[in-house]
């Protein structure tokens, strides 16, 4: 299914503080391979959710589901800014299926509607983040930056960074306006 959205995918608001437990759950018992921190402890969780990174008004963040289970999270960083930036986890037993094309899908237009003087949203992502790189495409995003060695990662030399952004106009109308390279 890998390319296709699914259709029962929905984002729904989560709530830092009535959440807590079952956002550290899912943080801790998932790796993801490709963010900064690949394998959050219980404790490094706890201290991230608990020290205020997923709260308003600065942060916006939606459980994913998919067929009635939660199966990611989709932050929203920066909130407060006219250039959010989102932070995309799927669980291990659900990658692959679709799940992140429809919840960025549906996350971008959350956004849009809940933030109208959010102009654009941006994401990054490794280098070496295919799949991540693909659904940012999909889903209407230009790239916009290559930053060469810019991700560190534990024990190895730094990877690039490749950030992508999508205009409100574009989502608006389903476009996509390339960046002028040659300036």
């Amino acid at each position: 299914m890998t390319g296709e959205a699914r259709t029962d995918v929905r984002v729904v608001r989560l709530d830092p503080a009535r959440d807590a437990e079952g956002l550290i759950r899912f943080l801790s018992t998932n790796r993801f391979p490709f963010h900064g921190t690949p394998a959050p402890t219980a404790e490094a969780a706890r201290t991230h959710v608990e020290g205020g990174a997923f709260d308003a008004p600065d942060s916006i963040a939606y459980w994913i589901e998919a067929g009635g289970e939660r199966v990611g999270v989709l932050h929203v960083q920066e909130a407060t800014d006219s250039t959010p930036l989102l932070d995309l986890r799927i669980a291990e037993s659900a990658r692959g299926a679709g799940i992140g094309t429809a919840a960025l899908r549906l996350g971008t237009a959350a956004v849009f509607h809940a933030l109208p003087e959010v102009t654009r949203i941006e994401g990054n992502t490794r280098v070496d983040n295919a799949a991540m790189r693909a659904v940012f495409e999909r889903c209407g995003y230009v790239k916009e930056a290559h930053y060469r060695r810019a991700w560190p990662v534990a024990g190895a030399e730094p990877l690039d960074t490749v950030a992508y952004a999508i205009l409100r106009s574009d989502w608006r109308t389903g476009t996509t306006t390339p960046v002028a390279w040659e300036s």
